[in-house]
């Protein structure tokens, strides 16, 4: 079983609004596990709800700039991961070549 935390515990430690919370639930990007009714956050979700909570207080963004800068910044994420992997392959082949010569 995964770590985790209650969302109550969350709101009492980040002094976050509930409605905040619930609507970065209803969102998905966060997701809650639900255990004899009491809602939990794991741990590892822990550090989006960090950044979702400083852009949103700190910086004055709304959920919809919220998930728009979560989504493209998974894209870039995800870009990244892939050329890493596209040049492995490109070293890949320039060894291979090396090898026939």
């Amino acid at each position: 079983m995964n770590e985790r935390i209650s969302i109550e515990e969350i709101i009492r430690i980040y002094k976050i609004d509930h409605s905040f919370l619930d609507q970065l639930i209803d969102l998905e990007l966060l997701h809650p596990e639900t255990d004899n009714r009491i809602r939990y956050i794991i741990y590892e979700e822990l550090p989006h709800l960090e950044r979702f909570a400083n852009w949103h207080y700190d910086l004055d963004i709304n959920l919809p700039g919220i998930e728009i800068i979560h989504r493209l910044l998974n894209q870039l994420e995800d870009l990244k991961n892939q050329n890493r992997r596209l040049l492995q392959n490109v070293s890949k082949f320039e060894n291979w070549e090396d090898a026939e010569i």
